[in-house]
């Protein structure tokens, strides 16, 4: 196999494991809201603004390969990501109370779902997101030129 092919499958495949870390989010998001019954706040919902689109974006850049699909994904991964972060240091307690965006119907520092003592809903995100940013920027840098 050539170079040139070679860096092709090498991106086509950075790029599916972007798509399926997204489907797994918005899947896994779905699941406790939809199965669990948990009602999602509004740092909740802003991040699924910013992680269902990611879906069809990866998938349209798949077929056929497009290289510019960095340009228009990595900005709404890096916007997710910050919402993240930020409900996670609300969740910790990082964030004083009175900057808290969400009502006191759904609070966004109601522990929902605890994993292995520390592993949280806005952590999930966090990682989701992170990891979709890592694999954009090794996409960029096998793809350039």
């Amino acid at each position: 196999m050539n170079s040139k092919a070679s860096s092709e499958q090498s991106g086509w495949t950075l790029i599916f494991a972007c798509w399926l870390i997204a489907v797994v989010a918005m899947l896994g998001s779905l699941f406790f809201s939809e199965v669990m019954g948990l009602k999602p706040c509004l740092l909740c919902w802003y991040q699924r603004i910013f992680m269902y689109p990611l879906v069809v974006l990866f998938l349209v850049g798949m077929f056929p390969l497009d290289r510019s699909v960095v340009r228009y994904t990595l900005p709404i991964a890096v916007i997710g990501c910050g919402f993240a972060i930020y409900h996670y240091l609300l969740y910790s307690g990082y964030i004083p109370e009175g900057l808290l965006p969400c009502s006191a119907d759904l609070p966004c520092t109601e522990i929902n779902l605890e994993l292995m003592g520390f592993i949280t809903i806005p952590m999930l995100s966090i990682l989701s997101y992170t990891a979709i940013i890592i694999l954009l920027f090794i996409f960029r840098r096998r793809t350039k030129g």
